[in-house]
Protein backbone atom coordinates (compact mmCIF):
# COMPACT_ATOMS: atom_id res chain seq x y z
CA UNK A 1 0.00 0.00 0.00
CA UNK A 2 1.12 3.58 -0.73
CA UNK A 3 1.69 6.07 1.77
CA UNK A 4 -0.50 8.97 1.50
CA UNK A 5 0.85 12.21 2.29
CA UNK A 6 -1.32 15.67 3.02
CA UNK A 7 0.05 19.03 3.31
CA UNK A 8 -2.73 21.28 5.83
CA UNK A 9 -1.63 25.06 5.50
CA UNK A 10 -1.83 28.00 7.52
CA UNK A 11 -0.75 30.73 9.36
CA UNK A 12 -1.18 28.84 12.57
CA UNK A 13 -0.93 32.45 14.50
CA UNK A 14 -1.55 31.25 16.98
CA UNK A 15 -2.21 27.56 16.58
CA UNK A 16 -5.90 26.82 17.93
CA UNK A 17 -8.21 23.89 18.82
CA UNK A 18 -10.00 24.15 15.41
CA UNK A 19 -6.38 23.96 13.94
CA UNK A 20 -5.94 20.78 16.13
CA UNK A 21 -9.43 19.59 15.05
CA UNK A 22 -8.31 19.82 11.25
CA UNK A 23 -5.37 17.93 12.19
CA UNK A 24 -6.87 14.71 14.18
CA UNK A 25 -9.39 14.17 10.79
CA UNK A 26 -6.24 14.48 8.98
CA UNK A 27 -4.65 11.61 10.47
CA UNK A 28 -7.32 9.56 9.55
CA UNK A 29 -6.64 10.48 5.97
CA UNK A 30 -3.37 10.27 5.89
CA UNK A 31 -0.40 8.65 6.82
CA UNK A 32 1.94 11.70 7.27
CA UNK A 33 0.39 15.29 7.29
CA UNK A 34 2.70 17.86 6.88
CA UNK A 35 1.60 21.35 8.97
CA UNK A 36 2.42 24.30 6.63
CA UNK A 37 3.40 26.94 8.07
CA UNK A 38 2.80 30.30 5.42
CA UNK A 39 5.67 32.62 5.60
CA UNK A 40 4.65 36.06 4.01
CA UNK A 41 7.40 38.85 4.22
CA UNK A 42 4.64 41.76 4.32
CA UNK A 43 2.91 40.35 7.50
CA UNK A 44 4.00 40.38 10.82
CA UNK A 45 2.65 37.71 12.95
CA UNK A 46 2.33 37.19 16.07
CA UNK A 47 4.72 34.50 16.70
CA UNK A 48 7.85 33.78 14.76
CA UNK A 49 8.05 31.23 13.16
CA UNK A 50 9.76 29.31 15.23
CA UNK A 51 7.58 29.63 18.13
CA UNK A 52 4.85 28.32 16.13
CA UNK A 53 6.48 25.21 15.95
CA UNK A 54 7.75 24.93 18.81
CA UNK A 55 3.76 25.31 20.02
CA UNK A 56 2.12 22.98 17.55
CA UNK A 57 4.97 20.20 18.42
CA UNK A 58 3.91 20.90 21.78
CA UNK A 59 0.30 20.71 21.46
CA UNK A 60 0.16 17.81 19.16
CA UNK A 61 2.39 15.37 21.47
CA UNK A 62 0.08 16.61 23.93
CA UNK A 63 -3.32 15.63 22.33
CA UNK A 64 -2.49 12.64 19.63
CA UNK A 65 0.73 10.71 21.79
CA UNK A 66 2.51 8.60 19.71
CA UNK A 67 0.85 9.83 16.64
CA UNK A 68 2.00 13.26 16.89
CA UNK A 69 5.24 11.61 14.85
CA UNK A 70 2.84 11.70 11.98
CA UNK A 71 2.65 15.51 11.72
CA UNK A 72 5.81 17.38 10.46
CA UNK A 73 5.84 20.71 11.11
CA UNK A 74 7.68 23.06 7.74
CA UNK A 75 7.22 26.72 6.23
CA UNK A 76 6.58 27.67 2.64
CA UNK A 77 6.66 30.81 1.05
CA UNK A 78 5.18 30.75 -2.20
CA UNK A 79 2.16 28.80 -4.01
CA UNK A 80 0.79 26.22 -1.53
CA UNK A 81 0.54 23.40 -4.49
CA UNK A 82 4.53 23.62 -4.51
CA UNK A 83 5.05 23.50 -1.23
CA UNK A 84 2.62 19.92 -0.82
CA UNK A 85 4.76 18.80 -4.79
CA UNK A 86 8.59 19.37 -2.42
CA UNK A 87 7.13 17.71 0.61
CA UNK A 88 5.84 14.63 -1.72
CA UNK A 89 2.23 15.22 -0.96
CA UNK A 90 -1.22 14.24 -2.69
CA UNK A 91 -3.84 15.95 -0.58
CA UNK A 92 -4.44 19.17 0.91
CA UNK A 93 -6.54 19.58 3.12
CA UNK A 94 -8.87 22.21 3.98
CA UNK A 95 -10.80 22.79 7.26
CA UNK A 96 -14.18 23.94 6.87
CA UNK A 97 -16.55 26.05 9.74
CA UNK A 98 -19.12 26.98 7.42
CA UNK A 99 -20.46 28.27 4.14
CA UNK A 100 -18.24 30.86 3.83
CA UNK A 101 -15.18 29.09 4.01
CA UNK A 102 -16.93 26.78 1.68
CA UNK A 103 -17.26 28.79 -1.12
CA UNK A 104 -13.47 30.49 -0.80
CA UNK A 105 -12.23 27.25 -0.55
CA UNK A 106 -14.19 25.47 -3.54
CA UNK A 107 -12.58 28.62 -5.64
CA UNK A 108 -8.93 27.51 -4.21
CA UNK A 109 -9.64 24.03 -4.99
CA UNK A 110 -10.68 24.54 -8.49
CA UNK A 111 -7.23 26.98 -8.97
CA UNK A 112 -5.26 24.75 -7.06
CA UNK A 113 -6.57 21.64 -9.57
CA UNK A 114 -6.03 23.53 -12.65
CA UNK A 115 -2.53 24.25 -11.85
CA UNK A 116 -1.77 20.65 -10.30
CA UNK A 117 -4.48 18.44 -11.09
CA UNK A 118 -2.35 15.19 -9.29
CA UNK A 119 -3.13 16.92 -5.83
CA UNK A 120 -6.65 16.16 -4.35
CA UNK A 121 -8.28 18.64 -2.20
CA UNK A 122 -10.27 17.69 0.70
CA UNK A 123 -12.07 19.08 3.03
CA UNK A 124 -12.71 18.55 6.69
CA UNK A 125 -15.57 19.97 8.27
CA UNK A 126 -14.74 21.52 11.72
CA UNK A 127 -16.29 19.49 15.01
CA UNK A 128 -19.41 21.82 16.20
CA UNK A 129 -17.61 22.70 19.15
CA UNK A 130 -14.73 24.15 17.70
CA UNK A 131 -16.74 26.07 14.44
CA UNK A 132 -16.23 29.63 15.71
CA UNK A 133 -12.34 29.48 16.40
CA UNK A 134 -10.25 31.86 14.24
CA UNK A 135 -7.04 32.58 15.19
CA UNK A 136 -7.46 36.01 15.17
CA UNK A 137 -10.11 36.39 16.92
CA UNK A 138 -8.13 34.62 19.55
CA UNK A 139 -5.43 37.21 19.58
CA UNK A 140 -7.88 40.12 19.69
CA UNK A 141 -9.50 38.10 22.90
CA UNK A 142 -6.03 37.70 24.83
CA UNK A 143 -4.53 41.18 23.34
CA UNK A 144 -7.68 42.29 25.84
CA UNK A 145 -6.96 39.97 28.49
CA UNK A 146 -9.84 37.68 27.61
CA UNK A 147 -9.87 34.05 28.64
CA UNK A 148 -8.72 32.15 25.24
CA UNK A 149 -8.08 29.21 26.89
CA UNK A 150 -11.32 27.33 25.58
CA UNK A 151 -10.12 27.91 22.53
CA UNK A 152 -6.54 26.82 22.09
CA UNK A 153 -3.96 24.15 23.55
CA UNK A 154 -2.29 24.77 26.92
CA UNK A 155 0.94 25.81 25.69
CA UNK A 156 -0.87 28.01 23.41
CA UNK A 157 -2.49 30.23 26.41
CA UNK A 158 0.34 30.18 27.80
CA UNK A 159 3.04 31.87 25.09
CA UNK A 160 -0.32 34.18 24.64
CA UNK A 161 -0.63 35.30 28.37
CA UNK A 162 3.26 35.97 27.97
CA UNK A 163 3.06 37.87 24.89
CA UNK A 164 0.49 40.21 26.11
CA UNK A 165 1.52 40.53 29.59
CA UNK A 166 5.39 41.95 27.87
Amino acid sequence: MTERTALYAGSFDPLTNGHLDVLKASLAVADTVYAAIGIHPGKKPLFSFEERVELIEAATKVEFGRDSDRIKVVSFDGLVIDAARKHGASIMIRGLRDGTDLDYEMQMAGMNETMAPELQTVFLPASPSVRTITATLVRQIASMGGDIRPFVPAAVAGALAAKFTK
